[in-house]
């Protein structure tokens, strides 16, 4: 017989080639994979430019803040030179150097050229001036530019003393259009204002951009409420000039010295550079653009911010691990993808010439058993009816510690070191159902006993073929030991925090003994030195002169301020003792018995009162009593004075359904940018001759509500009074109060 007239034999097959439609299909696959590609790869693109400009707009905003919190610093340092004014009419050179010394502001601030003072004088007052200080032994003042002005303002005081700044002694900046517009506006507003650029004279012939602070000084150290009180008491100004170069290398501290930016003053309508970033390739188009608007003391900057250049900003769009690389990538899986399409493709016509000569379904089942069982990671085998293993996987070879091949033929209870049985071989599947265990097993190799969990399902097997069940061995040792572990080290773990815990409650307790002690200590000295002073006064008092009486009276009354201050400091210790006694309590009925010892004890003041009533609570009622008597009597003395005062004690619920209570006042009120020092222990936002008090009465009421769980915050303003808002555990407002809005 001829070759071409042999039947089909099975090799024929590998001349089968795919169809028309295994074609269309490869390309739909390259067609779609591309598209994937390309959309995937633009999305990566656009994600990666947004997420470097998040970066670069967020690292803006943290210079932008070092620049004004360094700002406020400078403001801070003023305010440290104007209260040195409410001590003394106005310091010496001596006294202001030690000032400027104890700042350490040439470490701490090396921008400032120095800190120094210039008085507030009319043409009239002007000889004056130069006579005092001329007569105090400080050599001749001479004002400079010379001229005749209704008003000077010559730098007096002015340290560090260096050359630059003793021969910028007497200059009158109040003669400097920039200067006195700062200086006029600083004071009629009562607050710090800067200057625009100028050149600053300790600079000479080096003109580097420069910028004044000033703070107004007003006689006796006063805030005058209105803008005509506050002329008519100038003092003058404690000022400090710095470099802007020097200030912005200062805030930044070398952390964004790569940035590119500039700043303007846009204060008056015109663009005037203060700073600029000088970078070797500052003149390649950056990426990104943003700007910033600051207002400092009365000027408005905009900061400008360059990015680096796009392949700079975002380093991922190139490189070897970049965005082009993964297109390229993308583009030669696509490839493959068709690639692997075309030869399955092919291979599809191959198995249909193929599944003419078996059953699909069956040769599928065989397949994936058998590879479910040859490749798993777990431990299988098939057992006959009496426990016997037909078939291991190598995974359970590698378990016992022997050839897989080695267990056909051995029971399975031969395996395991403890004589729990499985259910193997009576009954159906359906009766026996899955049953799962967690045994010991020994090791081949003669290892440690080793920890398996087993799980026997029934199968059934082939026609006359001895096959009951499956069962799976899965090696759970590792797991089992980091358990124990685990519960090793949460048994340790709770020891440590019962020794802590002792540990913490010792040293409370120390240290309340030690504020005993302390407080009973220094009450001894204290009694002597006013018993003393006492006896001075009524013995020899006919003996001294007015100023020796004087100062007795002020020994006695230092000392009984001191005694009231250890009392108080008892006082905010005595907060945090003992055991809080929850109980349901009417905060309506003791307000009302706190407003009710008020009035008793200053019958002159009258303020309007608002409780609102049926207000609870689940607290401490001694401490809630103390919390209520502190906000309400703070309430009462910052309201006298005011016309018409009023105080109010209320509630409102908040949007997540808990009840915030408020004293509410429309007395002397406070500056909100202080509001964090109102709860610190002695922290005072007001003078004692105009407000008496040893400023603890926050802080035990902030430690009151904290030991409840609760929270408090303020919230006020100068001249339109304050609001005190917390809240306290199981709160329960009265019926009808509307949510806070």
């Amino acid at each position: 017989m001829s070759e071409s007239a042999q039947p089909p034999q099975p090799d024929d097959v590998r001349t089968a080639s795919p169809s028309r439609g295994g074609h269309v299909l490869a390309l739909a696959v390259l067609i779609g994979s591309l598209l994937i590609v390309f959309v995937t790869w633009r999305a990566a693109y656009e994600r990666e430019v947004a997420t470097a400009r998040a970066r670069f707009v967020a690292r803006t905003d943290e210079v932008v803040y070092l620049l004004r919190e360094r700002m406020s610093n400078f403001e801070l340092v003023l305010q440290g030179g104007s209260a040195l004014f409410a001590t003394v009419a106005r310091p010496s050179p001596q006294q202001w150097h030690s000032y400027a010394v104890g700042l350490d502001s040439q470490e701490r601030f090396p921008a400032l050229v120095g800190l120094g003072f210039a008085p507030y004088v009319s043409h009239s007052e002007l000889p004056i001036l130069q006579t005092q200080w001329r007569e105090s032994g400080y050599g001749l003042l001479e004002i400079e530019p010379r001229g005749h002005r209704p008003y000077y303002a010559p730098i007096l005081l002015l340290e560090p003393k260096s050359p630059e700044n003793l021969a910028a002694m007497g200059f009158d900046m109040y003669s400097e259009p920039t200067r006195r517009a700062a200086m006029q506006a600083a004071m009629e507003s009562g607050e710090s204002r800067l200057t625009g650029p100028v050149h600053l004279v300790q600079d000479g012939v080096d003109r580097e951009t420069g910028l004044l602070l000033y703070e107004p000084i007003y006689r006796a150290g006063d805030r005058p409420a209105t803008r005509a009180a506050r002329l008519e008491s100038m003092q003058g100004w404690v000022y400090m000039p710095f470099r802007m170069q020097g200030f912005v290398d200062m805030a930044l501290g070398g952390l964004y010295e790569n940035e590119r930016f500039r700043v303007y003053d846009v204060t008056d309508g015109r663009d005037q550079l203060l700073y600029t970033t000088q970078l070797s390739d500052i003149e390649a188009s950056p990426a990104f653009r943003h700007t910033r608007h600051v207002d400092h003391f009365g000027r408005r900057w905009r900061v400008e911010f360059d990015s680096p250049p796009l392949a700079q900003a975002v380093p991922r769009l190139s490189g070897p691990s970049g965005l082009q690389s993964l297109l390229a990538l993308g583009l030669f899986t696509s490839l493959l993808m068709y690639a692997i399409a075309w030869v399955l493709a092919r291979t599809q016509a191959r198995a249909q010439t193929l599944a003419m000569r078996m059953t699909e379904d069956y040769r599928r089942s065989e397949q994936r058993f058998r590879s479910a069982l040859e490749y798993s990671a777990i431990g299988k085998a098939l057992l006959d009816s009496e426990g016997r293993i037909v078939e291991a996987n190598p995974a359970l070879g590698r378990i016992i510690g022997r050839d897989s091949a080695t267990l056909i033929g051995m029971k399975l209870e031969a395996l395991f070191e403890d004589e729990e049985a499985l259910p193997i071989g009576h009954g159906s599947g359906a009766e026996q159902g899955v049953h799962r265990a967690t045994r010991r097993l020994h090791h081949h190799a003669g290892g440690l006993p080793r920890h398996a969990q087993l799980t026997y399902a029934p199968v059934p097997g082939n026609v006359g073929q001895d096959v009951t069940g499956l069962v799976q061995v899965e090696d759970v040792t590792e797991r089992l030991r980091a358990e124990a572990r685990v519960h090793a080290l949460n048994r340790t773990l709770e020891a440590r925090v019962a020794l802590r815990t002792r540990e913490l409650s010792q040293a409370n307790q120390e240290l309340e003994s030690f504020a005993y002690s302390v407080s009973h200590d220094l009450r001894a000295p204290l009694r002597a030195i006013d018993g003393f002073s006492r006896v001075l006064t009524e013995r020899y008092g006919d003996r001294l002169d007015d100023s020796g009486r004087d100062y007795l009276a002020r020994v006695r009354k230092a000392a009984s301020r001191m005694g009231e201050l250890i009392d108080a400091l008892l006082k905010i210790a005595r907060v945090t003792r003992g055991e809080l006694k929850i109980e349901r309590i009417d905060l309506s009925r003791i307000a009302a018995e706190v407003v009710e010892e008020l009035r008793a004890g200053d019958a002159g003041h009258a303020p309007e009162i608002d409780i609102t009533p049926g207000l609870h609570a689940d607290a401490d009622a001694a401490l809630v009593r103390n919390l209520l008597g502190n906000l309400l009597g703070n309430a009462w003395k910052f309201t006298r004075g005011t016309q018409g005062p009023r105080i109010e004690f209320g509630a409102t619920t908040r949007d997540d359904g808990t009840t915030e209570f408020h004293v509410r006042d429309n007395g002397a009120g406070f500056p909100q940018d202080y509001v964090e020092k109102l709860f610190r222990p002695f922290q005072r936002l007001h003078a004692q001759e105009q407000f008496a008090g040893h400023g603890i009465g926050l802080a035990t009421v902030k430690r009151i509500v904290e030991r409840h769980g609760g929270t408090i915050r303020a919230e006020g303003a100068e001249g339109q009074g304050a609001t005190f808002r917390f809240t306290l555990p199981g709160e329960g407002a009265a019926p009808g109060l509307d949510p806070a809005t």
